[in-house]
């Protein structure tokens, strides 16, 4: 490997040739896309970085079920989403950037999704497409926001943005044995389910999905994972292994819910498989944002968890926090082992999906601005014109981690990428903002700062940033919302008035 070769990309390309001599299948370029209306399964775990996967090199985990999916997948290798949750979703669900729908915090009323988007689940159900979310919506749990209000015909979740997060509106039962035996919401009625919350929501989707099978109806599937967020917990043989190592009891379960979800994936996957509809479905795994994970213990070593390189995790704008795996499969349409490098992003879903569902855009106050993936998909060659893509961590003056407000914290986790250039604003040593430039081609690591080099490239993307930044403000519309105790959220008052009219039910998949 050459100094200027990434090294996620020679991976890519090792792989690569591996899925073609292992399956003998070719990287074939499709036409015809549009219109073609297949079934969409996204799946889409919560703080799982680049590197958190064995066919990244991680080299404690093993995800045998992921890694298969990776070498039969195309692969977008520079796929961009928001450094935090509840933005990454309403980007991807508007196809705006998260400060252009509302969206500037993962809790507070900020991460609610602005009432004039017209979300692309809609559009698919416009299309005749049927609907369901597994898991995690964290875009607003006011019944308006709800997403059986923007989209989604059927509706399996938890509240807040993580489970157990009663102080921001999950249900407060949650908060005792967290991740095991969950109350949830099941479309209007609150129920209490059996096992541990990730199996939980891949049987919901699972069986769902065989419902939607037997119906002429395309579907989108929605599985949305809360794991493996923080807290770290996973059923104890799914931590063995690790602690086994030696490995502390925080970083054995957060590798023991990937593994986790590892095997649900490949249980998902064995199931279309085995009823031939992976040839009529794309499959999509990615992640909201990149790692989060303090370093491993393993007796009085302090190992560095594997980032596949990149500098920064969640809540950064380095590129560690917002490059994930976007790995697609559709048998047969897509090649097996084929790398897409152009720079691609969580906007971009809107109009892919409308257009393979043969929908225009629904109009609407905010309609998309991200690109079809389409010309991509059908030839991974395609001409692609270079674009800017803006990252702001937000969190302002929220009383909780930054008290300043949003013109202070302009340059404080922020970013400008184009296919080559990373430019990065936050906190130098002393307090500071400071300036980093990197040439992603050839550091994606971004180790050197190439600021002073290219004053030219820097005032450039400063002078776009500024321009976008100052575009932003008449869309914030969730600021200043006063603070609401856990009690008084919708999901507890929910909670509170059927369980004294009706109880709260037994959950099991009738479908």
């Amino acid at each position: 490997m050459t100094k200027k070769q990434s090294p996620i990309l020679v991976f890519f390309s090792a792989v690569s040739l591996f899925a073609v001599s292992a399956f003998g299948m070719t990287a074939k370029p499709t036409s015809g896309l549009k219109g073609s209306r297949p079934n969409i399964v996204l799946v889409i775990t919560d703080d799982q970085g680049m590197g958190d996967l064995s066919c990244m090199g991680n080299p404690y985990l093993r995800t045998p079920q992921i890694d298969r999916f990776y070498e039969r997948a195309t692969r977008f290798a520079d796929f961009q989403v928001s450094p935090t949750c509840a933005p990454t979703r309403s980007a991807m669900m508007s196809g705006r950037h998260p400060l252009e729908v509302g969206v500037t915090h993962t809790v507070r009323q900020r991460e609610r999704l602005a009432p004039g988007v017209v979300t692309f689940p809609q559009a698919l159900q416009n299309a005749g497409y049927v609907t369901g979310l597994f898991g995690k919506w964290h875009l607003g749990d006011e019944e308006a926001y709800l997403p059986q209000n923007r989209g989604f015909d059927e509706v399996l979740m938890h509240g807040a943005g993580g489970v157990g997060q009663f102080i921001w509106g999950d249900f407060e039962a949650n908060t005792v044995n967290t991740y095991f035996d969950n109350t949830l919401l099941h479309n209007d009625t609150i129920v209490k389910t059996e096992g541990f919350c990730t199996d939980i929501f891949f049987e919901a989707a699972s069986a769902w999905i065989k419902k939607q099978l037997q119906s002429e109806d395309p579907f989108f599937a929605y599985i949305s994972l809360n794991a493996p967020h923080d807290p770290m917990i996973a059923p104890e043989s799914y931590k063995a292994r690790f602690l086994k190592m030696g490995m502390d009891e925080q970083s054995a379960a957060r590798y023991g819910m990937i593994e986790n979800i590892d095997h649900n994936f490949g249980q998902l996957i064995s199931m279309l498989e085995a009823r031939d509809a992976m040839a009529n479905t794309l499959v999509i795994f990615m992640t909201d944002n990149g790692m989060a994970m303090p370093p491993i213990k393993i007796g009085d070593q302090r190992i560095r968890p594997h980032n596949a390189g990149l500098r920064g995790g969640k809540n950064s704008t380095w590129e560690g926090g917002t490059h994930v795996p976007a790995f697609w499969r559709w048998d047969g349409v897509l090649g097996a082992g084929v790398d897409i490098p152009a720079l691609t992003a969580h906007l971009d879903l809107y109009r892919t999906f409308c257009d393979l569902a043969g929908t225009g855009i629904p109009e609407s106050d905010l309609p998309p601005r991200g690109r079809s993936l389409l010309p991509l998909l059908e030839n991974p060659g395609a001409v692609w014109e270079d674009r800017q893509l803006f990252f702001h961590r937000a969190r302002w003056d929220d009383g909780r981690w930054n008290l300043e407000n949003r013109e202070a914290n302009k340059y404080l986790g922020a970013a400008v990428r184009t296919t080559r250039w990373r430019l990065v604003f936050d906190r130098d040593e002393k307090g500071g903002v400071q300036t980093w430039l990197s040439d992603i081609t050839a550091d994606p690591g971004e180790r050197n700062n190439l600021a002073a080099k290219y004053p030219g490239v820097v005032a450039e993307l400063k002078a776009a940033y500024d321009r976008w930044w100052d575009s932003t403000e008449p869309f914030l519309v969730n600021e200043g919302l006063p603070w609401i105790p856990g009690a008084e959220q919708p999901f507890p008052r929910r909670y509170k008035a059927q369980a004294t009219e009706s109880g709260i039910p037994l959950w099991k998949p009738a479908y």
